[in-house]
Formats: structure tokens, sequence, C-alpha cells
């Protein structure tokens, strides 16, 4: 497809605006959704009837401005076709952000099996067995964890560290930071591995999110970064809405 498409990946604060160009990524911009000033700058960056493809938890009001745009858009959701068989016991109440995350990895893995791990807001493992999504798990994020610290005890502040190389605290706030830095870090690694007791060397992990880049993966060979995973999985869907 040679059309040039806007694939929107619109969350509760903020919409990421991926331009393709013949199947290709060429630019992302981001532009924060919270104050409807800023929905202008959205339609500066996206050309009067251009081909919108729009994934979104977003208000209906934002839903109602996006539509505004064109007359040619395709709105990606739970019910859209997908390239592969969901497994998910509850494919309902499955994020689509996780479900663009696994379609993304399936079009991009060149072994059988492939996990997205997704860090931010919560940490999401998402596994894709040769033509299958399977499921994965969830955990919350570093903000998320400082947060419960914070309000659910008296004392303890609410920081906000999101790097933190010791995994010895030396005050109140750099043993929190410590605990949840160094304890995400344990455990991604540890699940990293129990992907690996199970698949062997036939698995490749393609890391995502908006705090990945405070986590260092050591360059391995089965280890993929890529901050636009979810973008791509959302025009991958589109593909498959259009052709089924």
């Amino acid at each position: 497809m040679n059309e040039l498409t806007y694939v929107l990946d619109a969350g509760n604060t903020s919409v990421k605006i991926g331009l393709f160009e013949a199947g290709v990524l060429k630019n992302v911009r981001r532009v924060s959704t919270i104050d409807k000033a800023n929905w202008n700058e959205i339609s500066e960056k996206i050309p009067k009837n251009a081909k919108i493809v729009i994934c979104s938890v977003a208000s209906e009001a934002f839903h109602s401005f996006v539509q505004k745009l064109s007359s040619d858009i395709t709105f990606i959701d739970s019910k859209s076709p997908l390239p592969f068989r969901n497994a998910y016991h509850t494919p309902e109440s499955l994020g689509m952000d996780r479900l663009s995350n696994a379609v993304a990895i399936h079009s991009l893995k060149e072994t059988t099996n492939a996990v997205a791990i997704d860090i931010g807001t919560c940490i999401k493992f998402d596994l894709v067995e040769g033509n299958q999504y399977s499921g994965g798990s969830i955990s919350p994020g570093i903000d998320l964890r400082y947060k419960a610290m914070h309000d659910f005890t008296a004392k303890l502040p609410l920081i906000d560290v999101h790097s933190h190389d010791s995994f010895i605290g030396q005050n109140t706030v750099t043993s929190m930071a410590a605990g949840v830095i160094q304890g995400i870090d344990a455990e991604i690694k540890g699940m990293m591995n129990k992907y690996r007791e199970k698949f062997g060397s036939d698995l490749t992990f393609f890391v995502t999110g908006g705090d990945a880049v405070y986590f260092d993966f050591e360059g391995k060979n089965d280890i993929f970064a890529d901050p636009n995973l979810t973008l791509k999985g959302v025009y991958e869907i589109y593909l498959c809405h259009v052709a089924c």
C-alpha cells in the first residue's frame, strides 16, 4: 500500500501520531490531550481528509474531534480482525495496547515465538506462539509503585526517581528508589529467563514503553528495542482490517 496513513494511538493524557508511507513508519509526534487547546496542534499535523487509523481509550469528545478531521477514518478496537488466533480467555478485557504489541511482534519476529515487554504505567509481557496470541502478565510500573508506597503508608514520601544504579539505598528516598528500580529490573530479567527456559533459543523479545529507557538489556541478540511497537501493531491490525 503506497498511501499515506496517519495512525493515532490515543491514551488518556496524550496521543501518538505516526505517519506511515508505503507501510513504513516515517515519523512520530506526541501531543497532549489533557487540554483541549492542544487539540488544534493535531489538526495542524494531519492534512484535511487524510487517511486516519485510530486506536483510542480517550474521551468521546476527543473521538468527535478526530472525526471532524477526515471522512476516511478507521477505528481499531477489540472486534477488529487479527492476523492470528487470539487464545486469551477474556478477549473483550484485553487492552488494545497489549493486543497491538502482540500483532506488531507477530509481524516482526523471525523466531517461532516472541514476547513484547511494555514498560510504562504498568509492566506488560505478551506472548505470541507461532500464529497465536497466548496471553502474558501485568504488574505495576515505576510511578504506580511509588504511589502505592506513599498512599498506603504514613510517612513514605511521593517521589519521582526513574534511575537508580544501586540496590542499596542510604536514605529513605534512595531506599525507595533502590527497591522500585532494582526490583523492577530483577523482575523483568527473571521473567525473561522463565520464557527462555520454556522456549529456548526459538524466542525473541521486543522491548517498548516510555520507561524502557531506564533499564539496561545488555544488547543481547534476542532482544530488540522499539519505542513505536504499539503504533506498528495498530497499523498491522488496520492492514488486516482492509484485507479481510
